[in-house]
């Protein structure tokens, strides 16, 4: 069973229905005993670092997800479930973050609002279908080829203070971490439950690991 922690901020629906497509017994929750007891926990988000955080913490759910990934269950982070991992946002001032994995969340610089070398300016926030550059072949990226386009909708990015987490980049104005592995954990700045084919195939391979992993939990 994989919980889709619901903190009541953002259309999760969208998340679930992937999943429920590829036949997976997903279950949108915010109860941290039915957290603790799957076998995969998937936390996507969107909206403010600091709303979210306050909500995890509200619901008993921080610790939680804390668990899960100390005991080995693959985790996969989504927009807001990727920047939740590190230590702190400056989205508001300086907010913390699980503190799972060290390192900030950044806004995009100010100045990406001109227009680049002459070409069309470059929005924030940055929306719509990118590119990945594939650092390392992280489970969930499994068979998707380097280059293949995802869906973003985001203001703000993580910088790892270990540069060896990114497991795929991609450049708007910066070049900016699009997903991060280590270990049991898998997350990403991109919305794969938006991103057509290729997102599917992410989201199929993450249901593949799930499997590998109970395969080899005593």
């Amino acid at each position: 069973m994989i919980a889709i922690i619901d903190c009541g901020i953002g259309n999760l629906r969208s998340v679930w229905k992937a999943f429920r497509h590829l036949g997976a017994d997903a279950r949108l929750t915010r109860d941290a005993e039915e957290v603790s007891k799957a076998d995969a926990v998937v936390l996507p988000g969107v909206g403010a670092f600091g709303d979210y955080m306050a909500n995890l913490l509200h619901l008993g759910l921080a610790t939680t997800i804390k668990e899960a990934i100390v005991e080995g269950k693959p985790y996969l982070g989504i927009c807001l479930g990727l920047q939740l991992l590190f230590t702190e946002s400056t989205e508001f001032g300086r907010t913390p973050g699980l503190d799972i994995l060290k390192g900030t969340v950044e806004r995009f610089p100010f100045e990406m609002d001109l227009s680049p070398e002459g070409g069309p300016p470059l929005k924030i926030p940055h929306m719509g279908w990118n590119s990945l550059r594939i650092q390392k072949e992280a489970p969930p990226l499994r068979g998707i080829p380097d280059g293949s386009h995802f869906y973003f909708v985001h203001s703000y990015y993580v910088r790892p203070e270990d540069p060896r987490l990114i497991s795929s980049l991609t450049d708007y104005g910066v070049t900016f971490p699009s997903s991060i592995w280590k270990d049991n954990i898998f997350a990403c700045q991109f919305h794969p439950e938006k991103s057509q084919r290729m997102g599917l195939r992410l989201l199929q391979n993450f249901l593949q690991w799930i499997n590998e992993w109970r395969a080899t939990d005593p």
